[in-house]
């Protein structure tokens, strides 16, 4: 199965400093048809404004993944972490029993960025944060494990669950392959450009939810900028 989900049916939420987009229900927005895709149980496409961003708050339980595609996030929490991530690169936050964290926007232009969370394979981790550069250069053509919970991903940021997290920039015309099971659940959103996945055609910013499949191709039909999920 592979189902196509248009950005512009997903949730919507526009706060002023943060102009938030929901391809899974979130705060105010619910659609008891989309509360989670296998373990994926949130993806956020969020803009954060200039010079301005989340206070602290805090989160238990939840393996959130934050991927930078423009501008750059800055982050601090309890444990006394402190980093800035930029574009392209990733950043992870295993809640677990539980921490509290601000992230802003500390620079002079937007910030717009992808947060995933998912959930965790137990409760009761013990909360980390850490942060990675991912060079362009090294996802031409394939996909990257950017972060992951398989043994076989040992070079990825851990999370604490049995789901993986890439990403890959694709030429047009070009075409990528991903081997997964049919009992996995893959979510997949191009950043930038137009992809497609057997009959699929996604934009920029619509989802792809795919299950059922032992593997996929990914064609990219304009220079393609893609993040997907490969979760339980």
């Amino acid at each position: 199965m592979i189902e196509l989900r248009p950005f512009s049916t997903i949730g919507a939420a526009n706060h002023g400093w943060l102009d938030a987009h929901h391809h899974f229900s979130f705060g105010g927005y619910h659609d008891p048809a989309r509360t989670h895709w296998g373990a994926l149980r949130v993806w956020n496409d969020d803009v954060i404004a200039a010079n301005s961003g989340f206070p602290p708050h805090a989160h238990d339980n939840m393996e959130i993944i934050t991927y930078v595609r423009e501008g750059a996030i800055s982050h601090k929490d309890s444990l006394g972490n402190q980093g800035r991530t930029g574009a392209g690169d990733v950043q992870v936050m295993s809640a677990g029993t539980g921490i509290q964290h601000a992230e802003f926007n500390l620079e002079d232009e937007d910030c717009t960025l992808f947060q995933i969370w998912i959930m965790p394979d137990r409760t009761g981790h013990p909360p980390s944060w850490g942060t990675r550069p991912f060079p362009k250069q090294g996802r031409d053509g394939q996909f990257v494990t950017l972060a992951s919970g398989l043994p076989q991903d040992a070079e990825a940021l851990k999370i604490n669950t049995s789901s993986r997290v890439a990403g890959a920039f694709i030429k047009a015309g070009e075409t990528v392959r991903y081997e997964t099971a049919p009992v996995r659940h893959l979510y997949l959103v191009p950043a930038t450009g137009k992809v497609r996945i057997g009959a699929v055609e996604a934009q920029a910013r619509d989802g792809v939810a795919i299950t059922g499949e032992s593997a996929i191709a990914v064609t990219a039909l304009e220079d393609s900028e893609v993040v997907l999920v490969d979760a339980a």
